[in-house]
């Protein structure tokens, strides 16, 4: 029954296709690692992690920039974990991107 149902609501759910990241959203994704690795200081991934209640893989995962766009709420999670307000946390990032920006823009 279970199998019934679940593969009837498979075959109604679209197929979710995610769009490449831009050559900048990389970048502002591997600026914000940086700044949570920074903000992290001495302290362990495991134990901030555990604070922002998401597993050390997934803080290892957003701080290298292999998850370049978390979710908002693991967002949120972590700058409380951090003691960083999400103005700082957008700020210090939308400035990364506005000097990465005119650096495209001088390149081309």
């Amino acid at each position: 029954m279970t199998a019934t149902v679940c593969s009837m609501w498979a075959a109604r759910l679209p197929s979710v296709v995610r769009v490449p990241l831009t050559p900048e959203e990389r970048l502002r994704g591997e600026r914000f690692g940086a700044l949570l690795r920074q903000a992290r200081g001495e302290r362990s991934m495991v134990e901030v992690a555990a604070a922002a209640g998401l597993s050390a893989e997934t803080l290892r995962k957003i701080e290298t920039g292999w998850a370049p766009t978390p979710a908002f709420f693991t967002v949120a999670a972590l700058a409380a974990a951090l003691g960083l307000s999400l103005d700082e946390l957008a700020a210090a990032c939308a400035d990364a991107s506005a000097r990465r920006g005119s650096e495209f823009r001088k390149a081309g």
